[in-house]
């Protein structure tokens, strides 16, 4: 993979850099089927990407293929990567599950803030980045194309 472009001003970039870099499996969290959706954009992104995108999303069976499930407890492969793209008040059941499973970090979408539910998640071990896009990020640092 390529190396991180970007300047590094905290620890921030550094967690962000360490996630997409070495995370290959990315639980996202609110797929929606929908092409117009930020969640669908993000998800088809990321496995254009060749990472391994593991759909939540209990309304709809499949998207781009790929078997959504009901929760991140019922896939298969535990997720190292937990994007979530919910409303905040489902944010924190989401990171008790991600703690739950073993995942090794929780990424809030652009717009999504829990302070509460990251230093839980920080406690557990978990690395966490909010407010921020993982396809953004992506782009910005390994100067990937769409």
């Amino acid at each position: 993979m390529n190396h991180c472009t970007t300047r590094h001003d905290g620890s921030l970039d550094d967690i962000i850099c360490h996630i997409v870099k070495h995370y290959r499996r990315i639980a996202v969290v609110g797929f929606s089927n929908k092409p117009w959706r930020p969640s669908f954009q993000v998800g088809s992104y990321l496995i254009q990407q060749g990472y391994e995108v593991i759909p939540v999303n209990p309304d709809i069976p499949e998207v781009l293929g790929l078997r959504c499930h009901q929760s991140l407890s019922a896939a298969p492969r535990p997720a190292q990567v937990v994007d979530i793209f919910r409303r905040g008040e489902h944010i924190p059941g989401i990171v008790d599950e991600a703690i739950a499973i073993g995942a090794e970090a929780i990424w809030m979408q652009s717009g999504l803030i829990d302070e509460v539910s990251a230093e839980r998640a920080r406690r557990a071990g978990l690395l966490v980045v909010m407010d921020r896009c993982i396809m953004v990020e992506h782009r910005r640092r390994l100067q990937r194309s769409p």
